[in-house]
């Protein structure tokens, strides 16, 4: 395993992190708690140390699970989890980037996680209403108490995080260590604004669905059933994955040298969890490797 540091800080992060989108059977899919342990104590073993959750992943029950599994060496991991997302219906103030979501996501995640502080809090999705004063310092204000060490934010457009960025150093709030962006061979259109944007602005980068949705799946496109898939896919993705069902194709499995082409800093793998597996943990690939290649099939 490599390891970097996130964006200007001096967080030692290892440059594979493992999401928890699926620990939790809740919505109908994903990995249960004795699948999630073997992918968490194989990512340990392999030297991972970055994990990534969410307070709305399966419910609150990716949290629990993680929390369960952290328990016995917490500090040794760089834990992030985030908030915005609505955790109750019929509650306008339980989602969104304002402090009274904030404060209660952050809350109800310390008390899932089973710890008093979380490495990093990402912002899961700009809302579009909340003045970008208030979510700042709101984010400084827990950063403050001890409760959150770094700050990130994650798919928001460009001109909000840099507003943000410059917002903060200005009035000597805590600053923004990371960025997390759908980065991938199928999806690049981050590429024009955002990743320039991180390199300028010193956010270290965290990039989801690297599979692409499991488009660039490393296991022949007929082993995964459509229903697993086609519901979570956007439609350029859908599109890909349709045709190469319909030919029984092998899509291209190459994993882009992120960390020097695209000053990528870490990949976040969890969209599929047996492809993740696969990528991360099959014994035929070496983990010391920065590009992970595959022919064709012919």
């Amino acid at each position: 395993m490599r390891y970097t540091l996130l964006g200007r800080s001096g967080l030692r992060v290892s440059e594979l992190a493992l999401g928890t989108m699926t620990f939790g059977t809740d919505w109908g899919w994903g990995a249960s708690e004795s699948e999630s342990a073997k992918q968490f104590e194989l990512f340990a073993e392999a030297g991972g140390t970055l994990i990534d959750t969410a307070n709305r992943y399966t419910n609150g029950s990716a949290e629990t699970i993680l929390g369960d599994l952290l328990a016995a060496d917490r500090d040794h991991f760089v834990v992030g989890t985030k908030y915005s997302l609505n955790m109750r219906d019929g509650d306008l103030n339980a989602g969104g980037n304002h402090r009274k979501s904030l404060v209660q996501a952050l809350e109800a995640s310390l008390r899932r996680l089973r710890t008093d502080y979380v490495d990093v809090l990402w912002l899961h999705a700009w809302d579009y209403l909340t003045p970008p004063e208030e979510v700042i310092r709101a984010l400084d204000d827990q950063v403050r108490l001890g409760k959150v060490l770094y700050l990130g934010i994650s798919d928001t457009p460009a001109w909000v995080v840099a507003q943000l960025q410059t917002l903060a150093a200005d009035r000597g709030w805590s600053t923004f260590a990371g960025l997390q962006i759908e980065y991938s061979l199928v999806q690049r259109e981050v590429e024009r604004e955002l990743i320039p944007m991180a390199r300028g602005l010193g956010l270290g980068v965290l990039a989801w669905g690297p599979l692409g949705a499991g488009v660039l799946a490393l296991t022949p496109i007929s082993a995964f059933r459509p229903r697993r898939w086609r519901g979570a896919l956007l439609p350029h993705q859908a599109q890909v994955r349709i045709e190469a069902l319909e030919t029984d194709k092998r899509p291209v499995s190459a994993v882009a040298d992120y960390t020097e082409v695209r000053d990528v800093v870490t990949v976040d793998v969890h969209e599929n969890r047996d492809i993740a597996m696969t990528l991360l943990f099959d014994r035929e690939f070496n983990l010391e490797e920065r590009v992970l290649k595959e022919q064709f099939a012919s």
